[in-house]
């Protein structure tokens, strides 16, 4: 389960990994009750607002980071978007102590933010391939996760307590403080260990990871159904304070439910590492388990059965996004790595402004509960389209000897050999055998 831990340069990522999510985690429940209870009158619309103008620009902007991810160095790259976003979440900070923010200074501060993470993301999700090895780089993506979803059970919990206790504000200046970790891990990372990056001999263009995704099928799936989860499934800053408000809880309450969804996360993290490698059939499966969690928690009628049914939700939204990331990240070719990566974080965060406005708007016209049954509704028609290419594409059908028995063959990664790996001086030097007879003179 901790065999990418075996690399000093992935321990020392992770360790500062971990301490920067939980800010960032802090962070975002922050924005979200500071414009529900703060900027607004219990505005969900408002909030989602807010989310699709921090989500769109990794939408807009996915040709331009994906090759910059790939263009140039990574680590000198996440070190620059490291230190704007401390300096973005710091401004805010003040601005919410002071006491004069405003609903458009959240939202230009949510577009800008958005603006800088758009370029952060892909080279954060192929900076983990310059970590490890090949083999273990699955793996890896799970543990990412973990971090990710360790951070999200103790973030929302202590950013309720001190919006409760202080004040929305320093939250913000909290956050900032936490990038630090993560810009020390960055300087501390032993460049000469790092895995060799292949190299594109086609010069790079913006286009070949658009070219190289639709001549796969399995990886067009993969990007509708996170399209459709990340768009109206993953919207839980809504779900989750609105449905607080629906059960007259507060700030605090609002966070204890996100923490108590990272436990089924981080429970799906971690057993997503301990398998050999990512199976899209896991994500299609999980996709189904995800719109039966999302319909029972919809119809819970307190704030703890809500709450414990969260846990199910985590799991099953944690187990198809790390798969759906480790199958991308082990099955792409590396040259073209950073522009598929930035794609596909666009397909999960740019869906959030097209679903996050109307899942608001849905929550305040009808309620959180029909709010919710949308993202159930995403995960059914999700688990649809994954199932109906199984069927086209033959990997599910009905058993060779039992009639009423179906099978699914093994959907195995497809095989790319990274460039980097061959010798040029191997090749020049192997000897090819040749028949005696074919020999001159003999």
């Amino acid at each position: 389960m901790f065999r990418s831990f075996s690399s000093f340069n992935y321990r020392v990522w992770f360790i500062g990994a971990l301490v920067s999510n939980i800010g960032a985690w802090m962070q975002a429940t922050a924005i979200s009750w500071v414009v529900l209870t703060q900027l607004t009158d219990n505005d969900a619309t408002a909030m989602g607002i807010t989310m699709a103008l921090q989500f769109g620009p990794p939408l807009l902007l996915v040709g331009l980071t994906g090759w910059v991810a790939d263009r140039f160095n990574r680590r000198n790259l996440l070190i620059t978007t490291q230190v704007l976003l401390a300096l973005l979440g710091a401004t805010m900070g003040v601005l919410l102590i002071l006491d004069v923010a405003t609903l458009p200074m959240m939202y230009v501060f949510a577009v800008v933010t958005g603006t800088v993470a758009a370029f952060d993301n892909p080279a954060r999700q192929a900076f983990v391939s310059d970590l490890v090895s090949r083999e273990n780089a699955s793996n890896a993506v799970a543990l990412n996760a973990a971090s990710f979803n360790a951070a999200r059970m103790l973030g929302p919990a202590a950013a309720g307590i001190v919006v409760v206790v202080v004040g929305n504000g320093l939250v913000f200046l909290i956050n900032a403080a936490t990038f630090i970790a993560m810009i020390i891990a960055l300087f501390l990372i032993r460049m000469d260990q790092l895995i060799p990056r292949a190299k594109n001999a086609g010069g790079g263009r913006l286009a070949d990871g658009f070219r190289y995704v639709a001549k796969r099928s399995d990886l067009i799936v993969t990007f509708s159904m996170v399209f459709l989860l990340g768009a109206f499934g993953m919207n839980f800053p809504i779900y989750a304070s609105t449905m607080a408000l629906e059960f007259g809880r507060g700030a605090d309450g609002f966070g204890l439910l996100s923490s108590i969804l990272a436990i089924g996360s981080l429970a799906g993290a971690l057993l997503a590492a301990r398998r050999d490698r990512a199976r899209i059939r896991v994500v299609i499966i999980g996709a189904g388990f995800f719109a039966l969690a999302m319909t029972l928690s919809a119809f819970m009628p307190g704030y703890w059965s809500y709450a414990a049914s969260l846990t199910a939700v985590g799991f099953c939204v944690v187990t198809i996004m790390t798969t759906a990331n480790g199958y991308v990240q082990t099955t792409t070719d590396p040259a073209l790595r950073g522009r598929v990566l930035a794609l596909y974080m666009a397909v999960i965060m740019g869906g959030t402004p097209i679903g996050a406005p109307i899942v608001g708007w849905v929550a305040d016209q009808f309620g959180p509960r029909v709010a919710v049954g949308v993202g159930a509704a995403a995960g059914l028609l999700a688990f649809g389209i994954g199932l109906t290419w199984l069927i086209v594409s033959g990997r599910l059908h009905r058993h060779e000897e039992r009639r009423f028995r179906l099978t699914l063959d093994q959907t195995r990664p497809i095989s790319v050999v990274a460039p980097a790996e061959f010798s040029d001086e191997v090749a020049a030097t192997t000897p090819i055998g040749l028949p005696r007879k074919d020999i001159p003179g003999r």
